[in-house]
């Protein structure tokens, strides 16, 4: 999941993916197809529709370059450039939201956890213990924030998004709305995630124009972007390819990968309680670093936070995790706040929000204690 204007900014994540096997991973499959003339049909196929990047210098232009970099059939590349469409319902998901919005924790997590999540998750944590315990063994990963992400992004591949991921890349890439602060980093950001897309699905033969996902072009179940599933989607069920639509042992294997990539710490919690201490309490600097954990323990209490139990003998770096409930002035109410570890940001990786990764701690968590209510133990 992808909703940039509703998040915290952070410095850029190497982030999320499509096709069907990893560039450079050792799988069957990732070199060029063999029949040209398969080949030229589809890419007649593709030219014959038309549309209105075609028409368009810039995108023509990036599709030569790529093309020249990538090694690629320049004619293919731009065939199917040329065939994306522009999306205004996508731009307008990408604008920034109003100055009077407010974030609203309570609300957001209303949208995650819930019954009907819930009870997807105990099924899908029923159907995949083996291989989500397998997972955590290899890449201690606990099961719980791999169901939750998955029940997060697309309530264990019930939605995995209804756009087509070219339109949705070449949109982003070539007409990112200008009103967004990071409108040029955004739109080179799709531009390099177009580039993946078009090269993966170029080297395996497939038709560009039939995926569809997110209105980011995230895909298949756990939502990775173009350049995750390059770098980080395994083959976990060692049938010779990377599903990460219909397996669901490769989206298992692959969420943790993916945290295990970004350094997530075996055995370390997300977060830890806070309270303040008014007479000492220093927030400017606390918030100051944002979500990305900065303090020791030490420093973290010589601010006025207040910490107790397990988290006084953490040992690592910690963060002042704010969660806004509304206005409190306009019928919200007091925001909440976590010590967040090295761990809580390694969640924000996958997506940059805090919110984000709460949700996907709390479904996690939701999940884990219905499944054992269910009669199974995590």
């Amino acid at each position: 999941m992808i909703a940039f204007p509703f998040f915290k900014a952070a410095p850029p994540r190497l982030l999320l993916a499509l096709l069907l096997i990893a560039i450079g991973a050792g799988t069957a499959g990732a070199s060029s197809p063999k029949d040209p003339k398969s080949r030229k049909i589809k890419l007649q196929r593709i030219a014959d529709q038309g549309s209105a990047y075609a028409n368009r210098p810039e995108a023509m232009r990036f599709a030569e370059d790529m093309a020249s970099r990538r090694d690629l059939d320049v004619q293919w590349v731009r065939a199917a450039i040329g065939q994306a469409r522009f999306s205004p319902t996508i731009v307008r998901l990408m604008q920034p939201p109003a100055k009077s919005f407010t974030k609203n924790w309570r609300v957001y997590r209303s949208r995650f956890i819930d019954p009907v999540r819930i009870a997807a998750g105990v099924r899908f944590w029923q159907e995949n213990q083996a291989t989500l315990a397998r997972a955590e063994a290899e890449y201690g990963v606990p099961a719980e924030i791999i169901v939750g992400i998955i029940g997060v992004e697309t309530i264990y591949g019930r939605d995995t998004g209804k756009f087509r991921v070219l339109d949705a890349l070449t949109t982003l890439a070539f007409d990112f709305p200008s009103s967004h602060p990071r409108a040029a980093e955004r739109s080179e950001f799709f531009k390099g995630e177009l580039e993946q897309f078009l090269s993966h699905q170029s080297r395996l033969g497939n038709d560009p124009l039939i995926p569809r996902g997110s209105y980011a072009g995230a895909m298949g179940m756990p939502q990775f972007m173009p350049s995750s599933w390059v770098k980080y989607a395994v083959d976990f069920d060692g049938d010779g390819k990377v599903d990460l639509w219909d397996s669901p042992a490769d989206v298992i294997g692959s969420v943790a990968s993916y945290f295990k990539a970004f350094n997530w710490q075996p055995g370390m919690p997300t977060h830890y309680p806070v309270r303040f201490e008014a007479a000492t309490l220093d927030k400017d600097a606390l918030m100051a670093p944002d979500i990305l954990p900065t303090f020791s323990v030490t420093s973290f209490t010589a601010k006025g936070a207040v910490l107790e139990g397990n988290a006084l003998n953490h040992t690592g770096q910690l963060a002042l995790i704010e969660l806004l409930n509304g206005d409190p002035n306009n019928g919200g109410s007091a925001p909440v706040y976590v010590a967040g570890t090295e761990n809580f940001y390694v969640i924000t990786r996958y997506n940059w929000s805090s919110y984000y990764a709460m949700a996907v701690i709390e479904l996690g968590q939701s999940v884990a204690e219905a499944y054992t209510a269910a009669g199974t133990k995590p």
